[in-house]
């Protein structure tokens, strides 16, 4: 078996060494026929320079602005003050009622909002959409809203969203928000 193997690469020798001109591809000249009857060369090269080798350098450091995030000051005319645990979610005060859920929370901006309460049941399958509620935006100290029509004794979560609160430079929504824990309804 080994001496067939051999043999048979012995025989391809020939070919694979010859290449184009095995095949009848080429004339007397070694060039192939393509070549030839178009009477240019298939490698065309022009005279030139040397360009110099490169040479390192190093860049300067350049300051960039940081993106600030930051929460508006509280009136000072407010009483009630809310948690300020990160300028990015709004604190949000749920109380519970029967089928219901007083939202309450600060004024932020100028934004509208919208407010829903996510069911925490699971669920197997794709997941419902979740119900937004538009709110407008609140002149005083805060902006409060009920959400009714929920199922009493069941677990929610709170959702707020400011979606009106401008854009960065690169079109990216600046992201303010805010959530409850787990509450449920009388």
């Amino acid at each position: 078996m080994r001496t067939i193997k051999i043999g048979i690469a012995l025989t391809a020798l020939p070919l694979v060494l010859s290449g184009c001109a095995a095949l009848g591809l080429s004339d007397d000249s070694g060039a192939s026929t393509a070549v030839q009857e178009s009477g240019e060369s298939w490698m065309q090269v022009d005279a030139g320079q040397a360009t110099p080798s490169p040479v390192p350098t190093r860049g300067k450091a350049v300051v960039t602005a940081e993106p600030s995030v930051s929460a508006p000051t509280p009136d000072p005319s407010c009483t009630k003050i809310w948690p300020r645990t990160d300028p990015v979610f709004i604190p949000v005060e749920v109380t519970p009622g029967a089928g219901s859920l007083k939202v309450e929370w600060p004024t932020q901006y100028d934004s509208g909002y919208r407010v829903t309460a996510v069911p925490q049941a699971l669920v197997s399958g794709a997941q419902p959409e979740p119900e937004w509620q538009t709110v407008a935006a609140g002149t005083g100290c805060s902006v409060s809203t009920t959400i009714t029509g929920l199922t009493s004794g069941a677990a929610y979560i709170v959702w707020l969203d400011a979606p009106n609160t401008g854009h960065d430079i690169d079109g990216t929504r600046h992201l303010y928000s805010g959530r409850s824990g787990v509450v449920y309804p009388k």
